[in-house]
């Protein structure tokens, strides 16, 4: 889906490697496969003999680092970071890792997902004398590790992690050591693998099999991984844990080879489209899907109709993240400019569109003109997910409620705004029932979907800034 153009934002995604030679270059690599997760800022900090060094930047992974910066990142650790920017996030300050250096040492942070107390403690912080250089929430682990009472880095993080709330998968490093850590709830995704005799981490699996590194498994909410030279060791620092992944995680945001939480995301999404053949009966000619999460829901669909798949829309992947906004009178032309319908396969057909989700509305009611002015008889609607009526406060840009399309409007007034033919969401039921997790409330979060938030939610968060 066109998510920069309806408002639904990829996660960031973090990348982790010690002890290997190559440390930068296998990080590299990695954030290269997580890219489809953030595509405003890339940064590396890599270990070598001095300490600490970091290159990061604005723009994709390719833009940010060239042969010759990888080639000055020599050392046996890394941690990388690629990230997306929301509203009053962005800028060069707030790329990650973080890096903060004092009289005791360095420390680096990257971090995927969101605090849904960071402004609380932001305030407290502030008010016993911190100033933050960002304007992410990620610099408040920061704050608490420096504050903590302990002597010991793994007794100041867990110490620092017991105070926040929300979604969080951290890499931390020093000179000395990797810790890693995982939310109580584990919303976010974040496996272990071993290449060689070295540890990697990363957000996805898929980054694991670029670098070819052996996946061991996924880290368990609660936990924190303290990696060295010595080895790893395993402790927890929450012991009330409720596992919710998101479920957007298997809808839209992991790459489709990837496996998050043991559940494979292409077989996940296409029993989506099969479950949604049971759940909707239409007469069509062609099954076509929006590209990319939803292709393998498409083929599910078409698998269990019966009714031909085919690529009745292709995506435009030369249009970088640096394309120049049209004027006001050709604004209605910029989805064209990233995905453009084949006429040859709709022209006269009944279209089943299938797609992931919708926010906004504005690019699906383009895409069904899109269609239709390509010769398509019918365009009937059909959406892999719930209808999306709550905003998400874990690291997904949907922070208003006003600005979900289905949180105001039935789905009739919705195909009536998207001028479909007709318009059908996946049951809950049938959501979960699909992906295979273990029943709601013991292994997803829905709160997107039905307002049940696996954590409290603050007031404050009408203002908050994601990783």
């Amino acid at each position: 889906m066109l998510a920069e153009l309806k408002g639904l934002n990829e996660e960031c995604g973090v990348f982790g490697v010690w002890g290997h030679p190559d440390a930068a270059q296998i990080t590299y690599y990695g954030l290269h496969a997580l890219q489809h997760r953030g595509q405003e800022g890339a940064g590396i900090v890599v270990k070598d003999e001095t300490g600490l060094k970091c290159v990061k930047g604005e723009g994709l992974v390719t833009e940010v680092f060239s042969s010759d910066k990888i080639e000055q990142l020599n050392g046996t650790a890394a941690i990388g970071h690629v990230r997306y920017a929301t509203a009053g996030g962005g800028g060069l300050e707030n790329v990650q890792p973080l890096l903060f250096r004092s009289q005791t040492g360095s420390l680096a942070i990257a971090h995927n997902g969101n605090l849904v107390n960071a402004t609380h403690l932001k305030h407290q912080l502030e008010g016993q004398g911190s100033i933050f250089q960002t304007t992410s929430d990620t610099e408040v682990l920061a704050h608490l590790i420096k504050r903590s009472g302990f002597s010991d880095l793994k007794e100041k993080k867990k110490n620092a992690l017991s105070m926040l709330k929300g979604a969080y998968a951290f890499l931390t490093m020093t000179e000395n050591e990797l810790i890693v850590a995982l939310d109580p709830n584990g919303l976010r995704p974040l496996s272990l693998g071993r290449l060689g005799g070295a540890y990697v981490l990363a957000s996805e699996t898929c980054a694991l099999d670029i670098v070819g590194a052996e996946f061991l498994r996924d880290v368990q909410p609660g936990e924190i991984l303290l990696i060295n030279d010595e080895g790893i060791k395993s402790e927890r620092f929450a012991m009330n844990v409720n596992r919710s992944m998101c479920t957007m995680e298997y809808i839209y945001f992991s790459r489709p080879d990837s496996n998050v939480d043991g559940i494979n995301v292409h077989t996940a999404r296409k029993n989506l489209g099969k479950q949604l053949a049971l759940e909707v009966p239409i007469e069509a000619d062609v099954v076509t899907g929006v590209p990319d999460s939803s292709i393998s829901v498409a083929i599910g669909y078409a698998e269990a109709t019966g009714i031909p798949y085919e690529m009745g829309l292709i995506k435009n992947r030369y249009v970088g993240r640096t394309f120049i906004q049209p004027s006001q009178s050709l604004r209605e032309q910029g989805v064209k400019m990233k995905l453009a319908p084949v006429r040859g396969v709709v022209e006269g057909k009944r279209v089943v569109m299938v797609d992931d989700s919708i926010v906004r509305g504005t690019t699906s009611r383009r895409i069904v003109n899109m269609l239709k002015e390509a010769g398509a008889t019918e365009v009937h609607v059909v959406i892999s997910s719930p209808p999306i009526i709550n905003p998400c406060f874990y690291g997904i840009d949907t922070s208003s409620r006003e600005e979900l399309i289905a949180s105001s409007n039935s789905v009739e007034e919705i195909r009536e705004l998207i001028g479909a033919d007709s318009l059908t969401f996946l049951s809950v039921e049938g959501t979960i029932k699909a992906i295979g997790r273990p029943f709601e409330g013991g292994g997803q979060c829905m709160a997107c979907f039905n307002g049940k938030y696996p954590t409290e939610i603050y007031e404050e968060l009408e203002n908050y800034q994601k990783c």
